[in-house]
C-alpha cells in the first residue's frame, strides 16, 4: 500500500559458554552454544525525525532526537578510547555510565553511522526478551545483533555477516570494555561453536558437531544476577592478570587444556556418562582461582561435587555474593540433579542448546 510505513521484527538467541570464559579474552579457545531463549527487536518507521524507545525490561520509555543519539554514540566512542588506553575499573565505570538505555542508543547510533546517516527519518524501537539480563546469557550481544540487523532491514539495506560481527563487536566494547567477541559470534551464527583467535589476532568461530545425547546430561541453573557488570568483572580479572602475568598464564594453560578436553569428549560418539566431569571440575577450579565465583556459589559447587557431579559458572561470574549468573551442572545420571533440594534456591532453566542464530522474523 502506498505510503505505508515499514516495520520489521528481528530475533537473536542467548548463549551459554560451556567452557572458556575469561580465558578467551586472552586468546584461548572457548566452546559456546546458542540457546533457545531469544531477544526480539521490533522496529518501525514513524512520523517526524526522532527516536522512540520502549524497553520494558529496564523500565525505559523515552523519545529523543537523532542529534542526541549521534552525540551519545560519539561520546561513548571517546570514553572507550580512554578505557582502551587505561583499562582500569574507574575508566570502565565512566565508559558504561548508568543509563539503562546505553547499549540501545549506541547500537542505533552505530547502525546509522554504518549507513552514513546523519539526520535519519523517525524510528520506533521496542525490545522484548526471554534472556536474563546481566547473567552470562549474552543479552547485550543479542540486543546489538537484533538492533543492527533490524535497523538495516528497516532501511532496506543489506549487511554481510562479517560486517554485522564487526559493528556488533564495537557496540559490545562500549558495553563491556574488552569483550572477547564470543557472544557476538555465537548469537549471530547460532549452533555450537569453537571460538578462538588465530595467530594474527583475528577472531573465528567454527561450528562443532557433537553427540547431542552427551549434553542431555547437563542442566542449566540461574544463581541470580551478579552484583557487578560483566565489564567490571573483566576489568578486575585484567588487573589480577597484570599483577602477576606469569602465574596467570599458567592458569590460562590449564583452562585451555580443560576446554580442549571437553571438546574431544563431546565429539566422541557414545561418550561415557562421566566424560564431562573431569574437565568441568578442572575449569571451575581455575575460575575460583581467578576470583569470579563468590562464596555462596562455591558452596553449591562443592555440594554438587560431593554428589558425584560437577558444576561450573557460565559467563563472567561475579566478584561478590550472592549470585554469579548461570551455572552448568553435570552428572552421569541427570535425574540425580533433579532430586537435589539444595538447588531449589536457583532457577532451573530448560534450555535447548544449539539454537538458530540472528534471524528476521517478519518484515512488512
Amino acid at each position: 500500500m502506498t505510503g505505508q510505513r515499514r516495520s520489521v521484527t528481528v530475533s537473536a538467541p542467548g548463549k551459554t559458554i560451556l567452557m572458556g570464559e575469561h580465558a578467551a579474552v586472552y586468546g584461548r579457545p572457548a566452546l559456546v552454544a546458542a540457546v533457545d531463549r531469544r531477544l526480539y527487536a521490533e522496529l518501525r518507521e514513524t512520523s517526524g525525525d526522532g527516536v522512540r524507545l520502549e524497553l520494558p525490561e529496564v523500565f525505559v520509555s523515552e523519545t529523543l532526537g537523532w542529534d542526541q543519539v549521534h552525540e551519545y554514540t560519539r561520546a561513548a566512542r571517546r570514553r572507550w578510547g580512554d578505557y582502551e588506553r587505561e583499562p582500569e575499573p574507574e575508566t570502565f565505570r565512566r565508559l558504561r555510565g548508568d543509563d539503562p538505555a546505553h547499549l540501545v542508543k549506541v547500537a542505533l547510533g552505530e547502525a546509522a553511522a554504518f549507513l552514513g546517516e546523519d539526520g535519519s527519518p523517525g524510528v520506533g524501537l521496542r525490545l522484548r526478551s526471554e534472556i536474563p539480563i546481566g547473567s552470562g546469557f549474552g543479552s547485550s550481544a543479542a540486543a546489538a545483533a537484533a538492533i543492527i540487523q533490524g535497523y538495516l532491514s528497516l532501511r532496506g539495506a543489506s549487511v554481510t555477516t562479517t560486517d554485522l560481527e564487526r559493528v556488533c563487536l564495537e557496540i559490545e566494547r562500549r558495553q563491556h570494555g574488552s569483550p572477547s567477541g564470543i557472544d557476538t559470534a555465537t548469537v549471530i551464527h547460532g549452533g555450537l561453536v569453537w571460538a578462538v583467535r588465530d595467530a594474527t589476532g583475528k577472531f573465528s568461530a567454527t561450528p562443532v558437531t557433537i553427540d547431542s545425547s552427551t549434553l542431555d546430561r547437563v542442566r542449566v541453573f540461574h544463581t541470580g544476577t551478579p552484583a557487578e557488570s560483566t565489564g567490571e568483572v573483566v576489568a578486575a580479572v585484567r588487573a589480577r592478570r597484570d599483577a602477576d602475568t606469569e602465574a596467570f598464564e599458567r592458569l590460562l594453560d590449564r583452562m585451555e587444556a580443560a576446554t580442549r578436553e571437553l571438546r574431544r569428549r563431546l565429539e566422541t560418539p557414545g561418550a561415557a556418562g562421566d566424560a564431562l566431569i573431569r574437565p568441568a571440575r578442572e575449569f571451575e577450579s581455575c575460575l575460583e582461582e581467578v576470583g569470579v565465583v563468590p562464596p555462596r556459589v562455591r558452596e553449591i559447587v562443592r555440594r554438587v561435587e560431593a554428589g558425584g557431579g560437577a558444576a561450573k559458572i557460565s559467563g563472567a561470574g561475579a566478584l561478590s555474593d550472592p549470585g554469579a549468573g548461570s551455572l552448568l551442572v553435570f552428572h552421569p545420571e541427570p535425574q540425580e540433579i533433579d532430586a537435589w533440594r539444595f538447588l531449589d534456591g536457583c532457577e532451573r532453566l530448560d534450555l535447548c542448546l544449539g539454537a538458530e542464530g540472528v534471524r528476521v522474523e517478519n518484515s512488512k
